[in-house]
């Protein structure tokens, strides 16, 4: 199977199978489980019982896991032909897709270059906005308080941004980028 590494093109359609069939087999071992032990015992109270209805507790968390990834969407070819074009040196960020309390955030693309996060969206429900808020004040809260952060839902606009993105002169510290892209990827499904 196809190994799943975030910040990849294709990432969430590639996790999207696993977790599925992840759940599918912990959903199938409590089940195999209960059956062995109706037809060893005659009844349902036994300790095969008490197993199963356990081996459901990681099957429920890993259905949780499948309806998030059901519900992210990932790059569209389109768009990764015209960031590509348009990224140059910058290290692209593909199928990012945040959660806070009230919302979540599908983003195809994003770059992070010194201390500037541009992301873009295909997602017509997301929220530019509350979005970069939201990934604003997450950083600020591991340390990292003087990042802008711009989202936005125009593929043209967007690839814009990263040309002139590219024609500043590389600078900052691109060890930091690198925190900033570690911690992107940890709050992200």
């Amino acid at each position: 199977m196809k190994k799943a590494i975030k910040g990849t093109y294709g990432y969430l359609k590639t996790k999207r199978g696993q977790v599925i069939l992840r759940t599918i087999i912990f959903f199938a071992l409590p089940l195999g489980l209960f059956t062995a032990g109706i037809l060893a015992t005659h009844t349902r109270r036994n300790l095969f019982t008490v197993v199963a209805v356990l081996g459901c507790l990681p099957a429920c968390k890993s259905l949780v896991n499948t309806i998030m990834y059901l519900r992210a969407s990932g790059c569209s070819q389109k768009a990764r032909e015209a960031v590509l074009a348009a990224e140059g040196r910058l290290v692209g960020m593909y199928d990012m897709y945040f959660t806070s309390y009230q919302k979540n955030f599908a983003l195809s693309h994003m770059v992070v270059e010194n201390r500037v996060i541009l992301g873009f969206t295909e997602d017509g429900t997301c929220d530019s906005a509350a979005c970069a808020a939201h990934i604003k004040s997450v950083l600020s809260q591991v340390g990292f308080s003087d990042v802008a952060v711009t989202v936005t839902d125009q593929l043209d606009k967007y690839c814009n941004q990263l040309k002139l993105l590219n024609e500043k002169v590389a600078g900052g510290n691109p060890a930091k980028d690198d925190e900033i892209r570690i911690v992107l990827y940890e709050i992200s499904l």
